[in-house]
């Protein structure tokens, strides 16, 4: 299947899981994870009408943005280092990985108060040691401490489930971090609104979706993983 079939499909039943738990489905946003294509893989989920692309690697960003542009959201997505900020901070929308102080530091050195960057507080939900992310219960202390970094804008919370066969099993985690979420909103910090979830990936986006997921990262059920 060409990447537009595969879009096609994925925002058909990303519209039929809304409708069976009544959400609407232009709060889901499909981020295509780009990180094990070409970049002319990336333009045809842009061409399909993808509009954010996620990659997890500094070199990623730099090699497909200056390929193709800032057409699209870019979203970094895996774990970045403190010293590589300065690499990415003019090419990204969305961080999906803030985890702690060093790095909210050195953005908001980078971005010198002039703007802001919209950030997802990574979570460690399940607990996994391979996991980078927070305890759930250090979530909100730190976001209180990031109302000292003017330019970080949290718009919600991030976490990866186990993969598991039995994709049911990921629910537990899903619904722990959309529980999350919402006492962080019901603070009503002007710094970290915290309304938005990205959680979900290709095996497990349906069941995120159905606890709330707003930002969902598909990489091989979208462009595939072959260069």
């Amino acid at each position: 299947m060409t990447v537009k079939d595969n879009f096609d499909q994925i925002q058909a039943e990303i519209a039929s899981i809304c409708e069976r738990v009544g959400r609407d489905s232009q709060s889901v946003h499909i981020v295509a994870v780009t990180k094990y294509v070409s970049t002319e893989r990336a333009q045809e989920a842009i061409d399909a009408g993808v509009n954010h692309l996620g990659e997890n690697r500094v070199e990623g960003i730099e090699e497909k943005r200056e390929s193709l542009g800032d057409v699209v959201s870019w979203h970094f997505i895996g774990s970045l280092q403190s010293k590589k900020v300065k690499k990415v901070i003019d090419h990204i929308t969305y961080l999906h990985s803030l985890d702690r102080l060093s790095l909210a530091k050195e953005v908001d050195k980078r971005l010198e108060g002039k703007q802001t960057l919209d950030c997802f507080v990574q979570v460690n939900v399940s607990g996994e040691e391979s996991k980078s992310g927070l305890h759930p219960q250090e979530v909100l202390p730190f976001i209180e401490e990031l109302s000292n970094y003017p330019s970080i804008n949290v718009i919600g919370l991030m976490t990866m489930a186990p993969f598991v066969e039995d994709n049911e099993q990921t629910r537990p985690i899903f619904k722990k971090l959309k529980q999350l979420q919402l006492s962080i909103a019901e603070k009503g910090y002007k710094h970290a609104p915290c309304t938005e979830l990205s959680m979900g990936m290709s095996n497990d986006y349906h069941i995120a979706i159905e606890e709330g997921a707003t930002f969902v990262r598909i990489g091989t059920a979208l462009v595939g993983n072959e260069k």
